[in-house]
């Protein structure tokens, strides 16, 4: 018997995306299921299997939080407002809980071909290794894994150790869900396993500006996180922008007054730059289009800057509430 899972997803208000959600999920290969929408306000907007609960103007960790109160699943599989989940979704999810030891499963959020130019090229910037190092997967097809901190764009979680942790921490937007992941593995010593068929589209935030907004929120929050949660934010990948930051701040000085380390200065971004444009080559290649790849370049060169200023900034932050 397949276990009853309740799609939970956080919004503002109820829009496009949303709807455009509801038609592929009511087309899931997957019966048993409820979905639980929360908005600030009430709506006038009506689907199958599903309740529109109002929460009033609160952030998308307490609204996901809302869950405990109102879904009827034993598995809550967490879904953003601009994601859609391909037909086989929680087919290939809901297999995983027969083992006990795995509260939550998660797999890629990969950009729609219909997106515009601006989204696909933050979507390649995002799966691009230049610019995410070893968590392209979160972005792209990879092979499956054990994780042990996965964005809840895309999170299905058993609810008996959703419950046991606590829920969100609600103190935190974004990285409720580096929270929670941190509990699940380290406090219930549990197993979140990242499958590559447990597949949503999600639309992305169009660079630049939208984009490197969000990507400074992450990089905040990761920075700050890495002081107070380090079992799985102390890592060498989420500090290496700050690393190219304090170089390109630094290097150029140093270069103006000794010749020789101008030269390794100049040749190491000479490096930099053409790994840059190998990449933007490759993403032309990829996405046949190549004002996308044009964009990509900027776009991780910029991703990089933001993430390494904001990520510093979070480190030396008192605090990172909403």
């Amino acid at each position: 018997m397949t276990p009853f899972v309740s799609i939970i997803i956080p919004v503002k208000e109820v829009n496009d995306y949303i709807r455009e959600s509801m038609a592929h999920i009511q087309a899931l290969d997957y019966k048993d299921f409820e979905v639980i929408i929360f908005p600030d306000s009430p709506s006038d907007d009506s689907f199958p299997k599903t309740r529109i609960i109002p929460t009033g103007p609160v952030g998308p960790a307490e609204k996901r939080d809302q869950a405990r109160l109102y879904a009827r699943g034993e598995i809550f599989a967490f879904l953003d407002d601009d994601a859609y989940p391909r037909k086989d979704w929680l087919q290939k999810a809901v297999r995983h809980f027969n083992d006990q030891n795995v509260a939550a499963v998660g797999g890629p959020a990969v950009t729609p071909e219909h997106d515009s130019v601006w989204q696909r090229a933050s979507g390649r910037v995002f799966s691009s290794w230049l610019a995410s190092g070893n968590y392209g997967y979160r972005y792209m097809p990879e092979k499956e894994r054990e994780v042990d901190d996965f964005p809840t764009v895309n999170l299905i979680i058993r609810r008996s150790a959703f419950e046991e942790a606590g829920g969100f921490d609600t103190a935190y937007w974004p990285g409720e869900d580096t929270k929670l992941c941190l509990d699940l593995t380290k406090k219930l010593g549990k197993k979140i396993i990242y499958d590559p068929r447990v597949f949503v589209f999600h639309h992305r935030r169009p660079l630049f500006l939208e984009h490197l907004k969000q990507v400074g929120r992450y990089a905040f929050h990761r920075g700050y996180f890495a002081k107070v949660l380090p079992e799985t934010s102390m890592r060498l990948p989420y500090f290496i922008p700050s690393l190219f930051v304090l170089w390109l701040l630094l290097g150029g000085p140093i270069s103006i007054v000794s010749g020789p380390f101008m030269i390794f200065y100049l040749g190491v971004l000479s490096i930099y730059f053409m790994l840059l444009i190998s990449e933007s080559v490759l993403i032309t290649l990829k996405e046949r289009d190549p004002l996308v790849g044009a964009l990509s370049m900027p776009g991780i060169f910029f991703t990089h800057l933001i993430y390494g200023l904001r990520f510093m900034q979070g480190i030396s932050s008192k605090g990172a509430k909403r």
